[in-house]
């Protein structure tokens, strides 16, 4: 407790440490005067502007009341709708208006314009200019000479000064503008120009130069120049808090310096401008709420900075506190979990400010929301992965595992003559004889004294597949049983049940085989002993198969089951937690009893029945020992078939069981229901989410390259790489350290767990809308050949479409946004699990699924640099070999072809 405690103080007060050490104080130059002008526009909300949007007077009032405090004018950019309320409003705070005049391709919009604007300049003597049109020819709403008779008729009828406002090259490019303006309103924007925050005061003072040599004696006024305080990158521009308040300081200093007019962009934040993207709304000097987003003296901080600390370390501590219930950790075991944890905090605290500093309208609060809800699991996912990983890693090795040293110890302790009767059951289903033959032959080598053999053949009428076991039956001996049931009901379930009917009375334990596996002879010797221990209900042995050497793709599979049986069910043993999963299993029959026995409303009988035994506070014990092996699916069809059933199995049991996971409901200990709970999420939640993800994501993709909008923050974006990170890591680290494996059949072994993402969340969804599915039984053993069909249809259209998305977002991205970059990698990533399931159906298919294709090229590949000459049978096809005449012999060459 005292270690936990001091590795948790010491990764909380180095967080804490870490925001100090990062906490971004600028310099920049102070400035205690008035501002010359500041833009203003007095809509609100996220609508988009018309006259309902107009803020009341009452508020108009109060705003130019805040404007007076920092500003002598205000420049507006229409006089109808509402707006010519405000410059009356703006002359009782003493403050001056540059009028706006809107000018688009209606003439009578237009014309109602120019009559109002010239009415306000007329009654209003705080009215000092008029602007006729706003970046209207960059827009392409008139034409030079169209805009020129607008600005004319409006100097012909008032006395203040006309102007039109344009980007500065414009003005450059037009010269005629120039000459029927009385001053040159310039709008110089560095962000929309591709600068950074530090080239931004520069670009501003060098345009205004060029205009000032491009019409020498002409007035020069920079119209428009601000920075975003947020929104995304475009490309080197790099919008912020910090870096509004550094380029606005700046530019105010050298502005004042060389005495240029200039007008701020803009007085306060308008929330409506999310079509001009991520930064539109984020121009202002104050929030919309009317605070001011900086100070204009003193070092540049974020004000929230430590809230935003205390949020991080608040999390970081209380995500932090299981730690404080694992047994004996180490320190580096609790120092990764408490690193991770204060990783989330500070993963928190981000959305926290994301949250607080930006504005959202229907569309854009909805996508965060959702993707803030998926996000929640995958992290749970990605901590309870590393934290796997620390114990694997850096904690203590397995202390409940039996291992060869810990049955031999067992067996010396048991009692004398201890020596219980164990009734092993075979259940079979149109399975090949000769495989089953040596499933029972191996049985019948069992070194143990005391044991029955009860075979069910169950639903197969056919006399060719259950007539010959039946007579090895009868030729083995007494202990073995055959049964031949017919007419079924209840999947494998049923036939379990049948063959608990005819077990012997005083058989004390069940064993469990599948009718491909060949057990070892001392399977029932070594893991027996265990259940002298009254409290014991169970021991579960791991999976092994014999037939990996079949092809490539078996080679991968499995690689990818040994991952399940050396990794994860060695960790839930610590817990007393195993997942059953039938074959190689042991039960005691009193245990069984207790929890009624073989229940067909799920079609994962053995995992259902593992369950409700522990749920009643039985111990059970696993093994890494391999006392058998089996047979691998004969093709990817069956592989994914199997995985569906398992899926669809576990969704059922989910649906089944949780209430027993309620408190007082059942004897788990919450131990037990974490490993349970966090299993479900790390195998059903995660594949199901990624896929969600992924098809949200691809919906989305046109709505960010086309619109130009919602394009998804880091903090959604981020954490999804993150997470694939840590799964790749989980995978390569664990594997590394537990499972024996050579390095290509690991990597197989992740592309093979990876391809069943599809699978996996469509038996999850299937769950969701179904009670129960029919029992697929894994063809094994050679009866069921490769489908004609292609076996990842699907996976190959979503993928191929996620790597379209990506491309369309990385080539449409002529702004070149970070964010879009981050977002198309993300696809990317996503969409891996689907192409991993092409991959290997294209593999089935394929010549280089065959291990000869290999071993002959290695031949050839001799031959070829002329080691020896070689006769090399050629291919015909995936897995088959056709006989050619063997190639000329030179005269060294023996008369025989050398074998292979």
């Amino acid at each position: 407790m005292r270690l936990i405690a001091a590795v948790i103080l010491f990764v909380t007060a180095a967080h804490a440490a870490l925001w100090g050490v990062l906490q971004t104080k600028q310099s920049a130059p102070d400035f205690t005067g008035m501002l010359p002008s500041v833009s203003y526009d007095p809509h609100e909300g996220t609508a988009h502007p018309d006259v309902d949007t107009v803020a009341s007077p009452e508020r108009i009032r109060a705003d130019m009341k805040k404007l007076a405090t920092m500003t002598r004018a205000i420049r507006l950019y229409s006089s109808t709708g509402g707006l010519e309320q405000v410059p009356p409003l703006a002359a009782e705070a003493g403050l001056k208006v540059t009028l706006g005049v809107w000018l688009d391709k209606d003439t009578i919009r237009n014309e109602n314009e120019v009559a109002t604007a010239i009415k306000l300049a007329r009654r209003n003597s705080n009215v000092i200019g008029i602007v006729v049109g706003n970046e209207t020819l960059y827009r392409g709403e008139l034409k030079p000479d169209e805009l020129i008779d607008y600005i004319k008729r409006v100097k012909k009828s008032v006395t203040v000064p006309v102007t039109t406002g344009e980007i500065w090259n414009l003005w450059r490019d037009y010269p005629q503008l120039a000459s029927n303006v009385d001053y040159i309103a310039a709008h110089v924007l560095p962000y929309w120009e591709f600068f950074n925050s530090t080239q931004a005061v520069d670009q501003a003072v060098d345009r205004y130069q060029v205009l000032r040599d491009k019409f020498p004696g002409k007035r020069v006024v920079i119209a428009e120049f601000g920075w975003p305080s947020q929104g995304y990158n475009r490309g080197i521009s790099d919008p912020g808090p910090f870096q509004q308040a550094w380029v606005l300081r700046n530019f105010v200093a050298r502005a004042e310096a060389i005495g240029m007019d200039y007008n701020i962009v803009e007085s306060i934040d308008v929330p409506w401008k999310y079509f001009e993207g991520g930064v539109g709304p984020y121009w202002g000097l104050l929030t919309a709420s009317r605070e001011a987003k900086f100070s204009w003296t003193g070092p540049i901080v974020n004000p929230d900075y430590w809230k935003l600390a205390a949020i991080a370390l608040l999390v970081g501590v209380l995500l932090s506190l299981p730690i404080v219930r694992l047994r004996q950790p180490t320190m580096m075991q609790a120092m990764v979990l408490a690193i991770t944890a204060h990783g989330v905090g500070a993963w928190v605290s981000n959305v926290f400010a994301y949250w607080n500093t930006h504005y959202f309208v229907w569309g854009s609060t909805f996508a965060l929301t959702l993707g803030l809800i998926l996000l929640v699991p995958l992290i749970l996912i990605a901590m309870a992965r590393i934290e796997e990983i620390a114990a694997i890693a850096f904690g203590r090795a397995p202390r409940r595992l039996l291992t060869r040293d810990k049955v031999a110890r067992e067996r010396a302790a048991m009692p004398e003559g201890y020596c219980p009767k164990v009734s092993i059951h075979v259940p079979a289903y149109f399975e090949p004889v000769d495989m089953m033959k040596q499933t029972l032959d191996a049985l019948a080598r069992l070194d143990y004294p005391n044991y029955e053999v009860v075979c069910i053949i169950n639903n197969t009428p056919d006399p060719a597949f259950w007539q010959p076991i039946q007579d090895h039956c009868r030729m083995l001996g007494e202990r073995f049983k055959f049964i031949n049931a017919e007419k079924v009901k209840g999947f494998k379930a049923g036939a379990l049940r049948i063959a608990m009917e005819r077990t012997a009375a005083d058989a004390e334990i069940i064993g469990i085989i599948d009718a491909d596996y060949v057990v070892t002879p001392d399977w029932l010797s070594d893991l027996v002993p265990a259940f002298a221990d009254p409290a014991v209900g169970l021991v579960q042995a791991p999976q092994e198969h014999r037939d990996e050497d079949l092809s490539l793709m078996h080679y991968i599979m499995n690689g990818e089951y040994a991952g399940f049986f050396d990794i994860g069910m060695v960790q839930r043993n610590e817990e007393n937690a195993i997942i059953v999963h039938g074959t190689m299993c042991l039960i005691r029959r009193a245990a069984m009893d207790m929890a009624g026995g073989w229940s067909s409303d799920t079609i994962c009988e053995d995992t259902d029945l593992g369950l409700a035994i522990q749920e009643l506070g039985w111990k059970t014990h696993y093994t890494a020992t391999r006392y058998g092996s089996g047979l691998l699916p004969d093709t990817y069809e069956a592989f994914k078939k199997q995985r569906h059933r398992w899926a669809y199995g576990g969704f059922q049991i989910v649906k089944k069981h949780w209430r027993r996971f309620l408190p007082g409901k059942s004897r788990l200990t919450a131990d037990q229901k974490r490993e349970f709970s966090l299993g479900w999420l790390n195998w059903l939640g995660a594949e199901s989410l990624g896929v969600v993800v992924a098809i949200l994501n691809l919906i989305w993709v046109p709505i960010v390259a086309f619109a130009g909008i919602a394009i998804p923050d880091r903090i959604l974006t981020i954490p999804i790489i993150a997470a694939f990170v840590v799964s790749l890591a989980h995978f390569l680290i664990l594997y590394r350290l537990r499972v024996a494996v050579r390095p290509w059949q690991m990597f197989g072994a992740m592309i093979a767990a990876m391809s069943v993402q599809w699978t996996v969340s469509r038996a999850v969804a299937q769950g969701l809308i179904t009670e129960h599915l029919a029992f697929a039984r894994t063809s094994k053993g050679g009866l069921s050949r490769m489908s004609i069909e292609f076996q990842a249809f699907w996976e190959a259209v979503i993928g191929a479409l996620l790597l379209i998305g990506a491309a369309i977002l990385i080539t449409t991205n002529y702004l070149a946004i970070t964010e879009l970059y981050i977002f198309a990698a993300v696809l990317i990533l996503e969409s891996l699990p689907f192409l991993s399931a092409v991959a290997i159906a294209v593999l089935e298919m394929s010549r280089i699924n065959s291990f000869e294709f290999w071993r002959y090229t290695r031949v050839r590949t001799a031959e070829l640099i002329g080691l020896r000459p070689v006769w090399v049978p050629e291919l015909a096809g995936p897995g088959m070999l056709q006989p050619m005449q063997p190639a000329p012999l030179s005269a060294a060459a023996t008369k025989v072809p050398e074998k292979v």
